[in-house]
């Protein structure tokens, strides 16, 4: 009767200990696991070529969606600071998404003339997607899916929001369009 009293009396404090899960097959963890990596995706390059993200394997990549008449546009210019200073650590790809504001209506050719003449933009850029709703790119949809890319849950919010992916393809943060390419917080995570 005292071993149940006090078997009784540690459950109830909380120091009753728990018995190992005896079922290997059950994950001991909530957490979801990520089903995949940026290099399981293709894309079509600015004029429609077929790209596989996996041809980036070893740099970091800070995923942008762009637009050319927004008021983070000038970004296209720290973008491509960023991706001359630091290319050897990291790769830069712009997705134009026309989603906020219809601040990226032209054609594909429009965009990368636009980027070229204004900003000198000589990373990749991409085909123009969609970053949201029901017609949200592949590609976008794992980026904003912690439970198929195991770490952010952040869709973009407005244009230049960031996603930076490590050497080995995973997502590892999500930063809102406010931040600068060049700040010391995203620099300091690419460098690291």
């Amino acid at each position: 009767m005292k071993t149940l009293l006090l078997l009784g009396a540690l459950a109830a404090t909380g120091f009753a200990t728990l018995s190992s899960n005896s079922n290997p097959a059950v994950p001991m963890t909530t957490e979801p696991a990520a089903t995949g990596t940026v290099y399981d995706f293709t894309v079509k390059s600015i004029d429609g070529k077929d790209v596989k993200l996996s041809q980036y394997k070893g740099k970091k990549l800070l995923i942008v969606n762009t637009a050319s008449e927004c008021g983070y546009t000038p970004q296209y210019k720290e973008l491509e600071e960023l991706y001359k200073k630091h290319g050897d650590k990291v790769t830069v790809l712009g997705f134009p998404a026309n989603n906020f504001g219809g601040q990226e209506p032209g054609t594909e050719a429009q965009i990368a003339a636009f980027c070229e003449k204004n900003y000198g933009v000589t990373f990749p850029l991409f085909s123009k997607v969609s970053v949201k709703g029901a017609d949200t790119a592949p590609l976008y949809k794992f980026l904003a899916d912690k439970s198929k890319n195991g770490a952010v849950a952040d869709a973009p919010t407005w244009n230049f929001c960031k996603y930076l992916v490590d050497e080995t393809g995973h997502v590892v943060a999500f930063y809102p369009s406010k931040v600068k390419p060049m700040s010391d917080e995203l620099v300091a995570a690419i460098l690291k």
